[in-house]
């Protein structure tokens, strides 16, 4: 795939790069070439990461940050037994756990809530930093909503991290979960309470809390420039009104936060068997890349 003129490599952070230096100098630079333009692109256009992410995976299948990168973007495309196995991968070469909450957010997708709580329960949680604690307790969480536990996953996320006045990064979304969790179980007035604390924390605009907030207000944006808006203001948005039934609209939504994209359990075992043989073919593509590279030198 083209790397843009304006892409050194030399963007990546100094872990990472420490890491490919266990490469020849020209595939090093490949590599990192590849991985600029995951982190690039991957929020706004995923699909491309995707693609970065396969070209440095060909490269350097042996080194974690490859194999975390590809993980990520195969998460970002919904393409969960292959970023399961991916994080598995890059954390048997590393050792570390940093990984844990977004493998257990891979089996929700996958539709195994049950296996993401095992994993909210497993010792390794307690080898998280307090933003991988957060993190894995949204996912619990969310695995408790799939299983249609809305009571059971607003406890969940009650905690000391909630309860904090102190913004941290995790804020936002923490508040977020709560309130949207709180409309599903048909607490409206709590969950105005919690949107209007998520909006509050939400710095960069991580969350629509703010739009969720005005819905439950009574309030719908309009576009100007739409052409169903009746004497609507070409420079500005409108507000109006809406109906009864708003709030019904807005726990059907919520309930939809975190949906599995609609796999059924064929689905579900074909990727976990996916998954299970991208694992045991790990250990032969280093073996073929070792090859490759000696080959190239």
């Amino acid at each position: 795939m083209p790397i843009p003129e304006d892409v050194t490599g030399d963007e990546i952070d100094n872990d990472v790069r420490q890491e490919l230096q266990s490469l020849p100098k020209t595939l090093a630079e490949d590599v990192a070439k590849n991985l600029v333009m995951v982190a690039r692109l991957i929020d706004e256009d995923p699909e491309g990461a995707y693609g970065y992410s396969k070209v440095a995976l060909r490269l350097a299948s042996r080194v974690a940050a490859v194999r975390e990168a590809a993980g990520f973007a195969a998460y970002a495309n919904q393409k969960y037994a292959e970023a399961l196995a991916e994080f598995r991968a890059a954390r048997r070469m590393t050792g570390t756990v940093d990984l844990w909450p977004l493998m257990a957010d891979c089996e929700r997708g996958l539709g195994r809530p049950e296996k993401a709580l095992d994993m909210a329960g497993a010792p390794e949680v307690h080898k998280l930093d307090k933003a991988g604690q957060v993190e894995m307790r949204l996912v619990a969480a969310g695995a408790r909503r799939d299983m249609g536990q809305l009571d059971a996953a607003i406890v969940t996320l009650q905690s000391p991290e909630l309860a904090s006045h102190s913004v941290q990064p995790w804020t936002a979304r923490l508040r977020y979960a709560y309130a949207d969790a709180l409309l599903a179980a048909g607490r409206n007035g709590e969950a105005r309470e919690w949107f209007a604390k998520a909006v509050e924390a939400d710095r960069d605009g991580s969350t629509d809390a703010s739009d969720r907030l005005a819905e439950l207000d009574g309030v719908e944006f309009v576009d100007a420039l739409d052409e169903t808006a009746d004497g609507a203001d070409a420079d500005a948005v409108a507000a109006k009104p809406v109906g009864v039934g708003q709030d019904d609209d807005a726990a059907d939504r919520a309930d939809d936060e975190h949906d599995s994209d609609d796999q059924d359990a064929e689905d579900a075992e074909d990727a976990e068997d996916a998954a299970d043989e991208a694992d045991d073919a790990d250990d032969a593509d280093v073996k073929d890349l070792d090859d490759e590279d000696r080959g190239e030198r």
